[in-house]
């Protein structure tokens, strides 16, 4: 049982841990070519929450089978609905964003002028953040819920 809960928490932090480089990434007031570096790494961070968090979660439901818990408690359910919520956010909304994006840097949608170009950039960067702040925040509730859950 203890190397299922190694995986567990390991592939947890795999799976939520990139959430929290988005701040990073999306930052304000970076060059072109610093933006254009930093949704490189989104595509190669994004692989993690997929994999890692579908092994949280297929572990942390075997741990419920074998552990003294049961699929009705609470905090098992608020686990599983935060999980779903950041994976909305995550891949739901984020990646449209992230996508329209790299379409304005990459000139694909239509624009009359560098400025607009900079101002529709500046916009989806500041949704991008804001989706990312809720995914943390998300993802922060989820561990301190599986930290502070009923023993």
């Amino acid at each position: 049982m203890q190397w299922l809960i190694v995986i567990h928490v390991v592939s947890a932090i795999i799976g939520i841990g990139p959430t929290f480089f988005g701040h990073i990434l999306f930052r304000r007031r970076q060059q072109e070519e610093q933006l254009r570096q930093s949704l490189a790494l989104f595509q190669l961070l994004n692989l993690f929450p997929k994999i890692g968090g579908s092994i949280a979660v297929v572990s942390g439901v075997v741990l419920v089978s074998l552990s003294g818990w049961k699929f009705s408690d609470l905090w098992i359910w608020i686990s599983l609905v935060l999980y779903v919520l950041i994976q909305v956010v995550a891949v739901g909304l984020l990646t449209p964003v992230v996508n329209q994006l790299k379409q304005v840097l990459d000139g694909e949608e239509e624009r009359s002028t560098a400025m607009d170009v900079s101002t529709s950039a500046a916009m989806l960067l500041t949704k991008a953040n804001r989706l990312y702040n809720t995914a943390s925040f998300l993802g922060f509730v989820l561990i301190l819920l599986m930290i502070i859950k009923p023993m």
